[in-house]
């Protein structure tokens, strides 16, 4: 089945709803006016119940069938998209930019914002489907949790939620396909602070000093053989420093040095070996160099694990939108995805869109397609008419 009629009429709305999101971009949970706009057209399409300020800034409307219910199991369906932006100075030139300086959409919120809105629109016009349609809107996927919070707030058992699928752009994947796999789809992000302390004095005379600068140099080598060296091989892990700060003159061996980075993971138990080694090494370079090393490791977001069953769900509906050869098996990526925390809550799934051949994410020349909008739209309406047929 390919996309649906009336969504390609509504893609001039959808597409005006993406561009004025994305020309007014917000972070984290500061997405007041994002939310304003996602609950103002919600009332206007008549959703049965639009509850704000879940998870802080989070909105949820639910959408009921007109139909009866055919006593199946499942009665109501989650869907989700995210509404944050990032900190960057976008560099696209549309005449549609951010208005905020230092703030952009490079990620395609606005577009998955806008998608499952369109969706909205079409669900409560038509209530194909028996049972509930639950729209969710998250705040702070970038880094804040937004899903976890949502959750904590009781999401999923006040709306009586039971799966929940999720849907991000991808890059690099053509426009109208999609890629999805089951499993491990998407890896957990740990973040690794490390602070060192040696004995600072003059350049000169490194006898007489413990150089944090050296120190920190030898640890950054050193945590690669984690992943070189103690990682199963046919296992993934990605340890990177990315930050490293000493020192503000070039003839003072700098006293400390700080160093930041980032721990990624598929398993469960690479990522308890990881962060066990992470001490490890630490602490044999600190018995080696005389430096004193403290280290904070905080866990952030889980592995976003596909549900067998909803992955074949959402393969099956994307199947009917684009075409057998469009939609494709993938590889897990190792970025990470907070829609994690609702996939540990409820089963479900969590599917890309293709983007075609734009800018990466996080990238400052990044934007959404517009054309994508239409597959994206029906993928939503029809796993709810699916997944929720009388």
């Amino acid at each position: 089945m390919p996309v649906i009629n009336r969504v390609a009429d509504l893609q001039p709305d959808i597409m005006a709803w993406r561009h004025d999101i994305h020309q007014h971009p917000e972070l984290m949970y500061d997405v007041d006016r994002t939310a304003e706009f996602v609950a103002q057209r919600l009332r206007e399409f008549g959703c049965d119940e639009v509850v704000t300020g879940l998870g802080r800034t989070g909105v949820v409307g639910v959408i009921r069938g007109r139909k009866p219910a055919n006593g199946g199991d499942l009665k109501v369906i989650g869907l989700r998209a995210d509404m944050d932006a990032l900190p960057i100075e976008e560099e696209t030139g549309l005449p549609y930019a951010s208005k905020v300086s230092g703030k952009m959409h490079a990620c395609g919120h606005d577009g998955h914002t806008a998608m499952l809105l369109g969706a909205a629109r079409y669900l409560a016009e038509t209530r194909n489907f028996a049972g509930s349609a639950v729209v969710i809107f998250q705040p702070a996927e970038e880094g804040g949790a937004g899903a976890a919070a949502m959750l904590k707030d009781g999401l999923m058992d006040r709306f009586g939620i039971e799966q929940v699928y999720g849907m991000h752009n991808g890059p690099g994947i053509p426009v109208g396909s999609f890629a999805i796999s089951p499993g491990a789809i998407m890896a957990s992000t740990d973040s690794v602070d490390i602070r060192i302390e040696g004995v600072g004095g003059h350049a000169a005379r490194p006898h007489m000093c413990v150089d944090s600068v050296l120190v920190g140099a030898q640890l950054v080598t050193a945590l690669q053989s984690i992943v070189s060296r103690t990682v199963d091989p046919l296992e993934s892990a990605v340890v990177s420093i990315c930050e490293f700060h000493a020192g503000n003159a070039r003839n003072v061996i700098p006293q400390i040095a700080e160093l930041k980075g980032t721990v990624r993971t598929l398993k469960a138990e690479v990522r308890d070996l990881v962060e066990k080694r992470i001490h490890e090494v630490a602490a044999g370079v600190a018995q080696s160099t005389g430096a004193k090393i403290d280290i904070v490791y905080e866990r952030g977001y889980p592995v976003v694990v596909n549900h067998a069953e909803q992955t074949e769900v959402a393969q099956r509906i994307a199947r009917d939108i684009a075409g057998e050869s469009n939609v494709t098996s993938m590889p897990p990526l190792m970025g990470a995805e907070d829609f994690a925390y609702m996939l540990e809550a409820r089963p479900g799934a969590f599917i890309f869109l293709g983007n075609g051949d734009s800018a990466g994410l996080h990238h400052p020349a990044y934007n959404f397609n517009d054309d994508a909008i239409v597959y994206g739209t029906s993928y939503w309406i029809k796993l709810v008419e699916s997944q929720l047929a009388a």
